[in-house]
């Protein structure tokens, strides 16, 4: 009888399908900056995703500790670069809080009209920025238009484009321009009467609606759970804005003019449409603070400081509600001209985590639309 041989023959994982690990980042265009989202692909299906941050990271809740009261406020000025002026806020109302300080009324006035003009800023990029990331060019022209028009007359008041530097513990730098008032009421009008454009170009356009609605849904869970915060949490149902549940500065005068825009689908289209309809409240805000500083008489925009100021020893956390989300400042104090620690909860930074539960089960076709929806600057996220 003849002998016979068997051969067994292993294929492995060849019968399988095999996961792919891709980098996208951290020097990508849709990714804002140096972010890098480290994917998990199953053929074009992303089956994890983890946001890996850091690369920008220059340590300034530490140089926070070596800066006194009115330096750390240029630290403060510039981890969300869109938003510069809502940073000062939130530094400046936390050391005054620890003074027991009374701002003059004018300067709270004007600190809400300049935050108001700063979230137009700030909203405006990304209006203009997210269908650029999508596909199309035109509306970020349009948008650098409007924002060119406001930046003239921040300007004019600060002397800066985008680190403002015009806040000051106990009010402002000073007072403003003769004539700026009006200035600034006729650039506000004119960005409200293009603003249209928006809606037609963006939102009446079938394919960016194709590209947004549905995909990219984050729950209300989530968005606890994250502690996402801003237009994001707002396009997902979650109702808080803390103009409107805890006011600061004049914000308490102005309930019958905030509305809190809010919608429940919760996709990349829900949030755009936030983002959209809020910055047309915002220029609403920006015209009634307008109406009352021209009703107040002339009067301090500051107080009185001595050469060295200390903060006397305790600890406050002041809140504020940024154009990206809830920016908080902790600031602790031993009685010395420097914060002993001053932590910073910034908003891109709890909003980006949520991409670990949106991006896993969505198309990587998909992944650009659910990443420039969450409106993030890199540098509030690594501070």
């Amino acid at each position: 009888m003849t002998p016979t041989t068997e051969t067994m023959v292993g294929i492995g994982s060849a019968a399988e399908s095999t996961d792919m690990v891709l980098n996208i980042g951290p020097q990508h265009p849709s990714t804002h900056g140096v972010l890098r989202l480290k994917l998990v692909l199953d053929g074009e299906l992303i089956t994890s995703a983890e946001p890996v941050i850091g690369y920008m990271h220059r340590g300034a809740e530490k140089l926070f500790e070596a800066r006194d009261y009115r330096q750390i406020i240029m630290l403060a000025n510039r981890h969300d670069w869109l938003s510069a002026f809502s940073n000062e806020l939130g530094v400046v109302l936390a050391v005054e809080r620890m003074l027991g300080m009374e701002v003059p009324e004018r300067a709270v006035w004007l600190r809400t009209l300049l935050a108001e003009l700063n979230r137009v800023l700030n909203h405006l990029m990304f209006l203009g920025s997210y269908p650029l990331e999508l596909g199309g060019i035109t509306p970020v022209f349009y948008a650098f238009t409007e924002r060119e028009e406001l930046q003239h007359v921040m300007e004019e008041v600060s002397g800066g484009r985008m680190h403002y530097m015009f806040n000051r513990v106990g009010g402002l730098k000073e007072d403003l321009p003769a004539g700026w008032t009006t200035r600034a009421r006729g650039a506000v009008a004119d960005v409200r009467s293009r603003m249209d454009r928006f809606d037609d170009l963006v939102l009446g356009n079938e394919i960016f609606r194709g590209r947004t609605r549905g995909v990219g849904v984050l729950s209300p869970a989530a968005v606890h759970a994250y502690g996402v915060s801003g237009p994001i949490a707002r396009a997902s149902g979650v109702d808080l804005d803390l103009r409107r549940d805890e006011p600061y500065l004049a914000y308490g005068e102005l309930a019958d003019v905030l509305k809190v825009v809010t919608r429940e689908e919760g996709d990349c289209l829900a949030r755009f449409e936030c983002l959209l309809e809020q910055t047309y409240h915002s220029l609403d805000l920006a015209e009634a603070c307008l109406d009352r500083l021209a009703d107040l008489p002339p009067g301090p925009v500051n107080q009185r400081l001595p050469k060295v100021l200390k903060a006397p020893e305790g600890h406050t956390y002041a809140w504020t509600e940024n154009p990206l989300g809830i920016n908080g400042y902790y600031l602790v104090s031993k009685g010395e001209k420097t914060p002993y620690r001053l932590k910073l909860r910034s908003a891109s930074y709890n909003n980006i985590q949520a991409l670990t539960e949106l991006l896993p089960g969505t198309l990587v076709s998909d992944m650009v639309a659910i990443l420039g929806s969450m409106f993030f600057v890199v540098g509030d996220i690594d501070k």
